[in-house]
């Protein structure tokens, strides 16, 4: 079994920035994929970014340049640095790990970007 706890989440004017870490206990591996996804409103849940195997980075088109994602081996422990923020950034951001081909997801954090 693995547990995620994200923190990060919170209210930030557009422009402004957030960092989400996500910290992960159990049956963990370091080479789960593990990221980012989120959902907003009335919308299906969406990857943001990735880290797959060989530390290879995915992320979705439109957070390019402005989101990066990161990860700590030794803190078992996820981030994504988003920049930039724009209000269509506004979701509850879901961290996931692949462990052995089991999805995990933890509890939300909620992000809103707005004036």
């Amino acid at each position: 079994q693995v547990h995620l706890v994200e923190s990060g989440g919170g209210l930030v004017q557009p422009g402004g920035s957030l960092r989400l870490s996500c910290a992960a206990s159990g049956s963990i591996s370091s080479d789960d994929v593990m990221g980012w996804y989120r959902q907003a409103p009335g919308k299906e849940r969406e990857m943001v970014a990735l880290v797959l195997i060989n530390d290879n980075l995915k992320y979705r088109e439109s957070v390019k340049g402005r989101f990066t994602i990161s990860r700590d081996n030794a803190k078992n422990t996820v981030y994504l640095q988003m920049n930039n923020l724009k209000p269509e950034d506004t979701a509850v951001y879901y961290c996931y790990r692949n462990h052995w081909g089991s999805n995990y997801w933890g509890q939300g954090t909620q992000v809103t970007v707005s004036s």
